[in-house]
């Protein structure tokens, strides 16, 4: 990584839509965050360490997003050792971004498509074979949980609004000459001379 140029402008500003929307992804994991949070108080069997580590996971990779629209998505801040005022490269962002959005777009859809059509009758159990199967959540759980649905296809959103910013940034590729060429061209000097200069 080379270091920022700080009088660079790296893209130009987020649309709108974009920045509101990297708001709106840590405000729809919340509610189920809080949910979790809540369990580790008022239920004795909830394993307390995964619901907490569930809930500050979430949040953390949801409050992420928030870096595809601020400068510190674009630049290590400079507080951070070794790498601070580093520029971050655009390709892995994006790259990050689509795939974690399009993981939660297929759990969600998953999910939908397993609950109508009954494809897998228990689900992933994850604390040890011996737990009992847990009834299929109501509405009352369900509410925490709805949100989610637009985690994925918010972040997705975002990824390509970066993507566009990251592109026009970036400098212009050197021209190339269309047609066949009659032997080893010299690059920009070759140029100039076919246009006069």
């Amino acid at each position: 990584m080379k270091p920022a140029d700080p009088d660079r402008d790296w893209a130009a500003v987020p649309s709108p839509w974009a920045f509101w929307a990297a708001y709106a992804v840590p405000l729809c994991v919340l509610p189920s965050a809080i949910w979790r949070l809540s369990l580790v108080f008022t239920d004795d069997a909830v394993t307390t360490w995964y619901m907490v580590f569930l809930s500050v996971l979430s949040m953390g990779l949801a409050l992420s997003t928030l870096g595809l629209v601020y400068r510190w998505g674009q630049q290590v801040p400079h507080w951070v050792p070794l790498l601070g005022r580093r520029s971050i490269p655009a390709r892995p962002v994006v790259l990050v971004a689509l795939i974690g959005g399009s993981l939660l777009v297929a759990i969600c859809l998953y999910l939908l498509l397993n609950n109508t059509f009954h494809f897998v009758d228990r689900g992933w159990v994850g604390m040890g074979r011996d737990e009992p199967p847990h009834p299929a959540p109501g509405w009352d759980v369900l509410r925490y949980y709805a949100p989610l649905v637009a985690w994925g296809p918010l972040v997705i959103a975002v990824a390509v609004d970066y993507h566009r910013r990251a592109r026009r940034a970036s400098p212009n590729p050197t021209p190339t000459r269309s047609g066949p060429t009659s032997g080893p061209t010299l690059g920009d000097q070759e140029v100039s001379v076919r246009n006069g200069l």
